[in-house]
């Protein structure tokens, strides 16, 4: 039995005659009475009277008309179903993001963007530190996530820069230093430096590390702190100074302000990361989406 068997039968129970349903469905009335029949033949019974005047329903026919009616709109929806899942339009992901990156303008735009394209995609955000969202990631608890971290170990993950951004000084308020105007890392020289630990977000914890090396000397680490807000609040304490991103200046902090950089300035790329391999259509949409938005960048995948 097929879809058109239940089209035909229904227009001649609708119409009450074969020459009528024949004209209403476009085709030959032998072909449709010939279809009929074999419809009956498959199920064991027939469901019309023929009539000098058309086509009665049997009571077989009034039983199989109750449950089939629905038929047509149920595939028609099935149909535009299965589209909307074909272009993605529908389904779910899971998006993680370190905190620095939520004050990126960036990240919360891409967010904004894609849920008013894709209204029917439940999108579940995730906030956590970059080592925890690699994990995530691997593991398949994540889809996607913005990190600012340049290697991610594993096959098949991609990562794609899509900003860069400068980092800032910040310091205590009360340091001499934050007076000023643009400050050189080596009047720092002497104060510690706060930072999260380098094994949960490694990039950010190297490249400022480096820059005061650039600046020729070794960094005195302090206090260390769990995330990047922490930082801020441990500077406002005045247990030493850091390197943010420039978009954390948005997280303003009674105690601490936030200076440019004298000479060489650090840069801290933010980056989407996902597994390249086997990802839905919708987390597809979100990705091109999102390096649409960046076309300067340039996809790479990371090995161990």
């Amino acid at each position: 039995m097929e879809l058109r068997h239940i089209r035909y039968f229904l227009a001649v129970a609708r119409e009450g005659n074969f020459t009528r349903a024949a004209a209403k469905i476009g085709i030959g009335q032998p072909p449709l009475s010939q279809q009929i029949r074999d419809l009956e033949t498959e199920i064991g019974t027939p469901l019309f009277h023929r009539v000098p005047h058309g086509a009665e329903l049997t009571e077989a026919g009034s039983a199989f008309l109750d449950i089939v009616v629905q038929f047509p709109d149920l595939a028609e929806r099935a149909i535009r179903a299965a589209q909307r899942a074909g272009r993605g339009e529908v389904g779910s992901i899971r998006v993680g993001f370190t905190a620095s990156a939520a004050f990126s303008p960036s990240v919360p735009r891409i967010f904004r963007d894609f849920r008013r394209a894709f209204p029917g995609v439940d999108m579940t955000l995730e906030e956590a530190n970059s080592a925890q969202l690699v994990t995530g990631l691997k593991d398949e608890r994540l889809d996607a996530v913005f990190l600012r971290q340049d290697v991610v170990a594993g096959d098949g993950i991609r990562l794609h820069v899509i900003s860069a951004e400068p980092m800032v000084l910040v310091l205590p308020a009360g340091h001499p230093a934050a007076q000023g105007g643009k400050v050189a890392l080596t009047e720092l020289r002497d104060d510690a430096l706060i930072l999260t630990p380098r094994a949960v977000g490694p990039t950010h914890f190297d490249k400022v590390v480096t820059a005061c090396r650039v600046a020729g000397f070794e960094p005195q680490l302090g206090q260390s702190a769990p995330q990047l807000g922490s930082v801020i609040n441990f500077v406002a304490a005045e247990l030493g100074f850091s390197l943010v991103p420039k978009p954390m200046t948005q997280l303003q902090a009674n105690g601490v302000v936030y200076r440019e950089i004298k000479g060489d300035v650090p840069i801290a790329e933010l980056s989407l990361a996902y597994r390249g391999n086997d990802i839905s259509i919708a987390l597809r949409n979100f990705v091109s989406r999102t390096l649409a938005a960046h076309s300067d960048t340039t996809p790479s995948e990371i090995q161990k």
